[in-house]
């Protein structure tokens, strides 16, 4: 489950395309001749119809299995007992406080950080933002495996800082929740760097006019302002960490929480019912939280008014040189995690030769997938970016463009509410969901079990609902006088978005792709249960690497996986650039 992982929504969403500049640019796009398009409200609504049996199919009908075999018989006892009996185990009332202590323990200690972190970028004028900002995204190219990994290597039994810890072993609670703080910050992050980034200079203008220093303007216009980010960040934080497992996986020890349970349940047991009851158990928290999430959203007034001016941080050099000690050891940390697993994976055998070798990237000759599994991934990036991006826009403004009436509105309504569901469904219980739906063999789609295409479309609707809200805000910042020209004009609404809409919205759409693409290489948790040894991704060979103790092997493939994300997203941003600037010239200011 992920709450917010898109780019800055300020490039995401343009503002709302007025300017008479470019009409004569969409009165020619229009005016071109086209080909056949499509046109009629009956081909309107087989498409929105169409795009709605998808999320059914794909998102919805999955999720009900999980409650069909929760539910179903098993050695004798229907209904749920079997959810009963997990509940009055002692052991599982011991595993759903610790996955919620560690879930609390994380989220107080990740929300703060991330806060000052966000702080220094949006309300400083601190030097090296830049710089800052990268190291914080680094975790987004990582699986959640690599935190785990390099805490191994740098308090685990033979680390590098073992005498650091006094005894202690990284192993357990403190293990998890070091590794879950890596893996949440990120995402924390960009929730309240966008919290920060909307506040109204006036207020601010206000509080020095009447004598308010730092501190009591900061208690009383910054926080308040922003306690809905920090609300947001606090459940997504909690969220992430409960039903995440890779961290757990490797660190955990014998502290079990109710996510590994899940997944030895079904990989360990082969118990499908149990890990069924107990990913609907993990279903709860997400539900509850995103459900309080969007309760508090609607209540929140909007940041910026027509009126509002722009808030400019001066210069202050106590404060600037406070949060850029403190943005610096947030950042060393983040890199220091990064740079141990880079540079273990090129140690010859640790600890005992630490010379430079590249044995640990000899995939083929290890346990794990080899390098066929990073071509899966990369295939599986690669397909993800492409047709979920190309589904995501195409669905968002068939809903959000073409009219909406009868049949088509109660359509409307239905894709608005399965949306937004993927956010509120952890990876884990998706999985799960597409085991028992797909691998039945009264399903005419059995055929897809195990394969690629099931891989994509699974590793689409995990993301789907921030890719989404993304096309949804791009879509509404158009003027709905384009679509009321083109009809005027009686061009097929299809062509309008071709040569209107979407160069409109490339911005948001390029965000996009590399969004799904980086998810796709790094996601674990929901297709840990839908690959075949001829479909086995690269992030899967690190669990299945770390489960045979190949330490090293797993920090190189980590390595890999970062590595092509961050070729792939700078290749993509340096694409966009020759893209940009053909498509929004109307974007940049005048020449004189």
């Amino acid at each position: 489950m992920r709450y917010a992982p898109m780019p800055d929504p300020r490039v995401a969403a343009p503002a709302p395309l007025v300017a008479p500049a470019t009409a004569p640019s969409i009165a020619a796009a229009l005016a071109r001749p086209c080909l056949p398009g499509w046109t009629g409200r009956a081909a309107a609504l087989a498409g929105q119809g169409g795009y709605a049996l998808a999320l059914l199919l794909f998102l919805a009908l999955p999720l009900g299995a999980i409650l069909l075999n929760a539910a179903a018989a098993q050695d004798g006892a229907g209904g749920l007992a079997l959810v009963r009996d997990i509940v009055l185990q002692p052991a599982f009332l011991g595993m759903v406080a610790r996955s919620l202590a560690v879930g609390l323990t994380t989220a107080a200690l990740v929300v703060p950080c991330a806060y000052a972190y966000a702080y220094a970028l949006a309300r400083t004028a601190v030097p090296g933002k830049g710089a800052l900002r990268v190291l914080a995204l680094l975790p987004l190219l990582a699986p959640s495996l690599l935190p785990g990994i390099a805490l191994v290597y740098l308090f685990g039994n033979q680390g590098l800082l073992k005498e650091l810890t006094g005894g202690a072993t990284i192993y357990g609670f403190w293990g998890i929740v070091a590794g879950e703080a890596f893996y949440t910050f990120p995402h924390a992050l960009m929730i309240l760097v966008t919290g920060l980034t909307l506040a109204d200079g006036r207020l601010y203008d206000a509080a020095r006019a009447m004598g308010a220093g730092p501190v009591r303007t900061f208690l009383t216009v910054t926080l308040p302002g922003t306690r809905y980010a920090v609300f947001s960040a606090c459940c997504l934080v909690f969220t992430l960490t409960v039903t995440d497992f890779g961290v757990p996986k490797v660190v955990g020890g014998d502290y079990n929480v109710l996510a590994i349970e899940a997944y030895k349940a079904v990989v360990g047991q082969q118990n499908f019912a149990k890990g069924a009851a107990i990913g609907l158990m993990l279903l709860l928290p997400a539900v509850l939280t995103f459900l309080l999430d969007r309760r508090l959203r609607t209540r929140q007034g909007a940041g910026l008014t027509g009126r509002a001016q722009r808030h400019v941080p001066g210069r202050h050099r106590p404060r600037d040189l406070a949060f850029l000690l403190v943005g610096g050891a947030i950042a060393a940390a983040l890199a220091t995690l990064v740079g141990v697993a880079v540079w273990a994976s090129f140690i010859k055998m640790w600890p005992y030769n630490l010379s430079l070798s590249l044995r640990s990237y000899d995939f083929d000759n290890m346990d794990g997938g080899g390098w066929l599994a990073w071509r899966n991934s990369l295939t599986l990036a690669s397909l993800t970016a492409l047709a979920g991006t190309a589904l995501v826009f195409g669905g968002a403004w068939m809903m959000e463009k073409l009219p909406a009436r009868g049949v088509a509105r109660a359509l409307r309504s239905l894709v608005g509410l399965l949306a937004l569901t993927p956010m509120a469904v952890p990876g884990l219980v998706l999985g799960l969901g597409y085991i028992f739906f797909f691998n039945s063999p009264l399903n005419p789609l059995n055929g897809l079990y195990g394969g690629m295409a099931l891989l994509v479309i699974c590793t689409v609707v995990h993301f789907y609902t921030s890719a989404h809200l993304t096309a949804v805000t791009a879509l509404g910042g158009l003027d709905p006088e384009f679509e009321a020209a083109s009809a005027a004009l009686k061009v097929p609404a299809f062509v309008t978005f071709w040569r209107v809409t979407l160069p409109l919205c490339l911005p948001a759409v390029l965000a996009t792709a590399r969004y799904l693409f980086v998810s796709a290489m790094t996601t674990v948790s929901a297709v840990v249960f839908l690959y075949s040894p001829a479909t086995v991704l690269s992030a899967v060979a690190v669990l299945n690497m770390d489960d045979a103790g190949a330490i090293g092997p797993a920090a190189a493939m980590c390595t890999v996986i970062m590595a092509t994300s961050a070729a792939v997203a700078l290749l993509l941003h340096a694409a966009s650039h020759a893209l940009l600037r053909r498509t929004q010239a109307w974007r940049a200011a005048p020449r004189d």
